[in-house]
């Protein structure tokens, strides 16, 4: 069963974040991972509150594969430049 990566970002380092985009998505895609949607836009909260920021939403094919991505030491390593870039809520849930 899909597993999902969910994230609420907040941009604070824009031309710093981009390094991280760079690396992204070679170990993303050695992962199975599937972009669902991706936008560095505010987003229209219809119920609640929601904080400011962007949200991106992954497919992965299940939660092993999920945090296989996450845990993988190349993008633990790239992970630090969004630690310095972005300030992120993150989130992994199995699908149904």
């Amino acid at each position: 069963m899909p597993a999902y990566f969910f994230a609420q970002l907040n941009i604070h380092d824009p031309e710093g974040y981009q390094e991280y985009l760079k690396g992204f998505m070679p170990i993303f895609e050695r992962h199975q991972g599937r972009l669902l949607t991706v936008s560095s836009k505010t987003v229209d909260c219809v119920e609640g509150e929601w904080p400011e920021g962007g949200v991106v939403l992954m497919e992965f094919p299940d939660l092993e594969t999920a945090y296989a991505w996450k845990d993988d030491p190349e993008y633990v390593e790239l992970a630090r430049i969004r630690h310095a870039t972005v300030s992120t809520n993150a989130i992994i849930v199995d699908g149904l």
